[in-house]
């Protein structure tokens, strides 16, 4: 897991519970279509389990190749 995450808010957290709009926040997601880039560590990889009916993860390329 070397690479970098793309995680964009796709459905709006109102009517869920706290510690999910929590885990959000802490994600740096304020509003609906806010994306973010995360290293892909296990603890990203674990709040992302978290709400991943709320959010969309897409994986980016990792570090250039170094010439």
């Amino acid at each position: 897991m070397a690479g970098k995450l793309k995680i964009e808010l796709i459905k709006s957290p109102i009517g869920y519970k706290s510690d999910q709009k929590s885990t959000l926040k802490a994600l740096g997601l304020r509003k609906l279509h806010d994306c973010v880039e995360k290293d892909d560590t296990p603890q990203i990889r674990g709040m992302i389990r978290k709400v991943r009916h709320l959010v969309a993860v897409e994986e980016t390329g990792g570090m250039p190749d170094e010439a």
